[in-house]
């Protein structure tokens, strides 16, 4: 292969790597690096070896393996009438710069050539190629995210627009028609005809919309996706506005003052400082005993909505974690455990923790990947205001 070729074959290395991260496949410059060194040793005029060696190298998932086909395809087709020495090499660079959501090629049929008297047509190689990397990546676990799709999806995550469902309050305002009489507006008006009450006046219930209160587990098994859950914490902060948040390890840490800050990459770095026992062990029950008499009085008197975010691994004691679970279903409107292990293929909750918990808990939930984000996101807009439906469940006994 001499320099010029090298060179030529590097520049479309690079476009068809571009190519392959745009259809979601994760290829990092390093391996770019390799296949161009493996090419050394391998015959490009060999379509076949040139294409083994690259799905070899580039392909590190099995699901990935139609993908690099399709993109084999139509980025390395043959040129008419190029000689086997190039025709690897045809490629046409600005169609490479695909565009986000879709790229479509079309089919056109080649012009007779004048030259000869029997005018053949020729059919350019049709393929369309329709994806969307955020589709891709919206379905895939936070856990087997690349560096890029980690921040690409938050870049999605701060995308969301959030609501909460919302409740009633004790205060009324003015309306045209309702259930309750506002006697005051209805006398002041009856004024105007010598004090007959010729023209009632109504109030109806004012709303405001459910607080909310998450506390998520930072421990060494909540690892890979302590990071990311956090934007979707600060996401939901900067949405809905009445948000108090937790993390806890081995103890309990708020942080509902340093996600306030404007800058989302500041608020993250103020978290990691603040909070000691980031990727530590694990003490669901005294995490929860400690919100429920240090924090409970304070952040759940009027209902809110409770997302504890935990893959449910405990070492502490069963008996505290079902007692506190019992008592903070018991303090607020409804409570959600999200696990993002639930997304994975057949998983059960056998745990010690999961099955001290699960019993108390409203609503149990999968957040692993955007799709299981958006998910919650529809649960907490079609939450009914009316108190939530449990089971009368016999109180725990405690062995002292």
């Amino acid at each position: 292969m001499d320099e010029k070729t090298s060179g030529h074959l590097a520049t479309h290395l690079l476009a068809f790597g571009y190519l392959l991260r745009e259809m979601g496949v994760p290829v990092s410059p390093g391996q770019m690096l390799a296949v161009l060194e493996a090419l050394e040793h391998v015959s490009i005029t060999s379509r076949e070896d040139f294409r083994a060696t690259m799905r070899c190298m580039l392909v590190l998932r099995h699901e990935d393996l139609p993908l690099f086909d399709t993109a084999f395809e139509f980025y390395w087709r043959s040129a008419p009438g190029a000689n086997p020495e190039t025709h690897l090499l045809y490629a046409a660079i600005p169609q490479v710069k695909v565009p986000r959501r879709q790229l479509r090629l079309r089919r056109r049929e080649e012009e007779p050539d004048p030259a000869t008297e029997q005018g053949r047509e020729r059919e350019e190689l049709e393929l369309q190629l329709t994806f969307s990397r955020d589709e891709i990546l919206r379905k895939k676990d936070f856990a087997q995210c690349s560096w890029e799709e980690v921040q690409a999806a938050k870049e999605l995550i701060q995308r969301m627009r959030w609501r909460v469902e919302e409740r009633p309050t004790r205060r009324r305002r003015p309306a045209r028609r309702g259930r309750s009489l506002d006697f005051r507006r209805t006398l002041r008006r009856s004024m105007r005809y010598g004090g007959m009450p010729l023209e009632l006046a109504w109030r109806e219930a004012q709303t405001t919309p459910r607080p909310v209160v998450v506390i998520c587990d930072i421990s060494g098994s909540m690892e890979r996706y302590s990071r990311i859950l956090l934007q979707f914490i600060y996401a939901i902060t900067e949405g809905l506005g009445d948000v108090e948040s937790f993390v806890f390890g081995t103890r309990l840490t708020r942080i509902t003052r340093q996600l306030r800050h404007r800058d989302i990459d500041d608020a993250i770095d103020l978290v990691s400082r603040h909070v000691l026992d980031w990727s530590g062990g694990t003490r669901i029950g005294d995490a929860v005993k400690e919100f429920n008499f240090r924090w409970g009085r304070r952040v759940l008197g009027h209902g809110p909505v409770v997302l504890l975010i935990s893959d449910g691994w405990d070492r502490g004691d069963p008996t505290v974690l079902r007692r506190e679970m019992d008592r903070l279903q018991r303090s607020c409107h409804r409570l959600i455990w999200l696990n993002p292990l639930l997304g994975s293929p057949g998983y059960e909750p056998l745990t010690i923790g999961m099955q001290a918990a699960l019993p108390f808990v409203d609503d149990f939930l999968p957040v692993h990947n955007l799709v299981s984000l958006e998910q919650l996101g529809a649960k907490l807009s079609a939450l009914s205001a009316k108190p939530t439906a449990r089971r009368q469940r016999p109180a725990p006994r405690i062995s002292l």
